[in-house]
């Protein structure tokens, strides 16, 4: 059973028409890797599929269970969506973190508030992945007190925290220097390793070959190629692809 299933998504912002008839499923334990040029509609897709855009037309689903449906052309969401936004967690590129809250509490908000879980368990969970990622010493600090690294680590324990079926990563690095980019590279590849499911929006080309089981090459609002990272990368079939990587080859 597919975590997420995206079919025929249709999204037009005005005349712009950025997403034209995109599927997309992704199974349990997949990482997924989307590249593409800027404006290509890769980070749409994602606020899509996490309800932060509506969608025109098209179906998505979690779990085989339909979020949102197209009935007589027009895409119609489920009157509930909170059984949906527990099931994924989304890491923005800019952190998105509270400034006026401690890490810890940054983390345990959400599980306590939203999901009604036990605090002390929650905090277990938090102080727990905390440590996983390095920063069981910085649970007392507030954002501001942080690198850029650190920030971006502690948004990945805090949707962890939510314990999702599925985590998307929007350009995780795209604010970080080349320094700190290789440390949240190195967390989101030990989630993979762990087999977390994941569908990652980067321009990080030897990541995302290097950790995904699946590239998808995006352009124009559509899916030119996707594969295996060998195929996508080794033995290319589209020209538009080539010509893509032959820009981050340079």
């Amino acid at each position: 059973m597919p975590v997420l299933s995206m079919t025929n998504i249709q999204k037009s912002f005005g005349e712009n028409h950025v997403l034209k008839d995109i599927s997309l499923h992704v199974d349990q334990r997949e990482v997924v890797s989307i590249i593409g040029p800027s404006g290509s509609g890769k980070s749409t897709l994602l606020r899509c599929a996490t309800f932060l855009e509506t969608i025109d037309a098209g179906e998505i689903a979690y779990m085989d269970q339909k979020a949102v449906q197209t009935v007589n052309g027009k895409a119609v969401y489920a009157k509930n969506l909170k059984p949906f936004r527990k099931d994924f967690g989304l890491v923005f590129q800019n952190f998105n973190l509270f400034p006026h809250r401690t890490v810890l509490k940054n983390v345990t908000d959400a599980p306590i508030s939203v999901l009604h879980r036990d605090p002390k368990e929650v905090k277990a969970l938090a102080e727990e992945l905390l440590g996983k990622m390095g920063l069981a010493d910085r649970a007392g600090a507030y954002p501001c007190e942080l690198s850029g690294g650190q920030q971006q680590r502690v948004s990945i324990v805090r949707a962890l925290a939510m314990q999702p079926k599925i985590l998307f990563f929007d350009e995780p690095t795209s604010a970080l220097d080349p320094e700190l980019t290789g440390e949240v590279l190195k967390v989101i590849k030990q989630l993979a390793e762990e087999h977390m499911t994941m569908v990652i929006v980067t321009h990080e080309m030897a990541f995302a070959r290097a950790v995904s089981d699946r590239v998808i090459f995006m352009d124009g609002g559509v899916i030119v190629e996707q594969g295996r990272p060998e195929d996508v990368f080794g033995d290319t079939q589209e020209e538009r692809t080539k010509q893509f990587l032959r820009h981050y080859e340079r």
